[in-house]
């Protein structure tokens, strides 16, 4: 059955489904971080090794997805804004790369390791230098179930060096079982589980360095129901509330819940060049949203105006 999305209270005509959303608010009060990072990343590596960290960090509080950040990243090196990993092959060339910084922020705060430099030195042997090279993964779950159906989901892995994986997960549905020998993700929800499982992140390692595959969510269905899906839209920020241009747009999360005071889904979206996104496998329900922007250094704009969306 097809639904139609009911328009905020007071948008314009020409508003699609979101008014344009709030300019990033930047931070500048002191804020006590429940969030916690931890680590020590190594700092002297041979030229052509390569190199790899990352951090731990954890927030029981926090009701988002934690969000890493980093400055000063070394020109030859990625950085994973979703599980703070540093990593990369060193240059050929020896120098020193200084002041790195990584941080992470939640819900609640933010926290940050002590700054760091990687001295990479001729020479592929010695202290820190490695030759290991990450797990390499691939897949792509199903992101729907119906209650009483079994669910599966099995993702590939090698390691370039021929090294054993042991996989792990984070945020494993209450329903489903994980195996660390093969990644496996299997398990039949019940009635009792209806309703969307969000933030799962498959990870394997080799014993050094740790690959994971990107976020995804599972959405249980009731049996017998249709699913539906809200169609959101916005208008990217430009400007800080301060009114200065807006030049580290990293990307939005989106909101949502059956109560316009309870928003207790997420949705995270790191392309800062998106201004449309489809919510899918919505059972029957009235659902509110909200759309909020952050920047690459973690801060985050206030909401949008809610608006509803009746699921038939």
């Amino acid at each position: 059955m097809r639904t139609w999305i009911k328009r905020a209270p007071n948008l314009g005509a020409s508003a699609l489904f979101f008014a344009a959303i709030c300019a990033l608010t930047l931070f500048t009060g002191v804020v006590e971080a429940a969030v916690t990072i931890s680590g020590t990343p190594n700092t002297r590596f041979g030229t052509n090794s390569w190199y790899s960290f990352q951090p731990t960090a954890s927030d029981p509080a926090s009701k988002t997805a934690l969000r890493y950040s980093i400055t000063n990243k070394p020109n030859w090196a990625k950085f994973s804004t979703s599980t703070g990993r540093l990593e990369g092959a060193t240059p050929a060339t020896a120098g020193t790369y200084s002041n790195i910084r990584i941080s992470v922020r939640s819900s609640t705060g933010t926290a940050s390791l002590p700054a760091f430099s990687i001295q990479v030195y001729s020479g592929t042997s010695g202290d820190g230098g490695t030759t290991n090279r990450p797990p390499v993964l691939s897949g792509t779950p199903t992101t729907s179930v119906t209650a009483g159906s079994a669910y599966s989901f099995r993702p590939t892995g090698s390691d370039p060096e021929g090294r054993t994986l042991t996989w792990s997960i984070t945020n494993r549905p209450s329903w489903a079982t994980f195996s660390t020998t093969t990644g496996a993700l299997t398990g039949t929800p019940s009635a009792s589980n209806v309703g969307t499982f969000s933030n799962i992140v498959i990870s394997a390692s080799d014993g050094t360095n740790r690959t994971s595959l990107p976020a995804f969510n599972i959405a249980v269905v009731a049996q017998g129901s249709s699913s539906g899906s809200a169609s959101l839209s916005w208008t990217p920020p430009t400007t800080n509330t301060n009114g200065t241009q807006l030049t580290n747009l990293a990307g939005y999360r989106i909101y949502y819940g059956t109560s316009p005071s309870s928003l207790t889904r997420t949705v995270q979206l790191s392309n800062a060049g998106l201004t449309r996104y489809v919510i899918s496998d919505l059972s029957p329900a009235t659902y509110y949203f909200s759309i909020r922007a952050y920047s690459s250094t973690g801060a985050e704009s206030s909401g949008s105006n809610v608006v509803t969306k009746v699921v038939q």
